[in-house]
């Protein structure tokens, strides 16, 4: 539905943009935020340098690997030795929260506003944060959740103690062998609930999620929303950022921004509501809250 022209939103007086966006804030009758990797980062889940060297220094010098995407790659020679890196990982990544304040100062923007929320982070920091569990959609899955590695069923497991038991329990990067999981029902050992393949879980909250999610666009088409895009970059832009667009573009009271610390543009049919600030995500929520 879009010509191959596109536009790069002004970012020259990044105040301007923010102030556009603060009364798009203010007269939308609803928020639909997308929100990908690049929010988390801003909100200090870093995955190299000190953050990797603090946490992952050991695994480093035995297995040469130099930052925890790589480390999620590696073809570790024994489940006792995959679930040490990989409990570490999840407990750091999903149960400690963020370094900064990015997602709690979020929250205090649309608080008091008919939001909902699209991610396709699995790091579950919304919920932390506290937002309603019933206006978010992880398309992508959760760190926070096993499944059976050849799934022989469309459940899903909540993993927190056995992941808090393994970071316990784990001497020289390896766990227990009675700590490694394997699927109740078939046998076969577990694995994250993450959309890797094609054998990942879509459960029952799964499902229900969309729903509300595709409920919530449908009940506001015609109001004035607000598409605000956090951190989205281009590994899945089917999922938030097309979507944002088509939204925008057949809805003439939507609003469409975007947030990103890297290149930001839009299709030039809704040049005319989009707002694009480049710069730091979580800098920038806190000169909304200031304004």
């Amino acid at each position: 539905m879009f010509s191959k022209m596109w536009i790069k939103p002004s970012t020259s007086d990044c105040s301007k943009q923010i102030d556009r966006l603060n009364q798009a804030l203010q007269r939308a009758d609803a928020v639909v935020i997308g929100a990908g990797a690049g929010l988390s980062t801003s909100a200090g889940f870093t995955y190299t340098g000190e953050r990797f060297q603090t946490y992952f220094s050991d695994f480093e010098a035995k297995y040469n690997f130099h930052d925890m995407y790589s480390g999620g790659f590696y073809p570790f020679g024994s489940l006792e030795e995959y679930w040490a890196y990989w409990s570490r990982y999840i407990f750091i990544n999903r149960y400690q929260p963020a370094p900064r304040s990015t997602y709690q100062d979020l929250l205090q923007l649309v608080r008091d506003k008919d939001y909902f929320v699209l991610t396709t982070n699995v790091d579950h920091q919304f919920q932390n944060a506290g937002f309603d569990k019933k206006r978010l959609f992880y398309t992508q899955g959760d760190y926070g959740l096993f499944q059976c590695s050849k799934p022989c069923c469309q459940e899903t497991y909540d993993n927190e103690p056995v992941i808090r038991q393994m970071m316990e329990q784990q001497k020289e990067m390896r766990i227990p062998s009675e700590l490694v999981p394997h699927c109740p029902h078939c046998g076969r050992p577990m694995t994250m609930n993450l959309r890797c393949d094609d054998t990942f879980v879509q459960d029952a909250g799964w499902y229900t999620a969309r729903s509300r999610y595709e409920d919530f666009i449908r009940r506001h088409k015609h109001l004035h929303v607000l598409f605000l895009e956090l951190g989205v970059g281009q590994n899945t832009p089917v999922i938030i950022k097309y979507p944002f667009w088509r939204y925008t573009a057949e809805n003439p009271n939507a609003t469409y921004a975007c947030i990103n610390a890297q290149d930001i543009y839009a299709p030039h049919e809704i040049a005319s509501r989009t707002i694009g600030i480049q710069q730091d995500i979580h800098s920038t929520i806190q000169q909304l809250i200031r304004t």
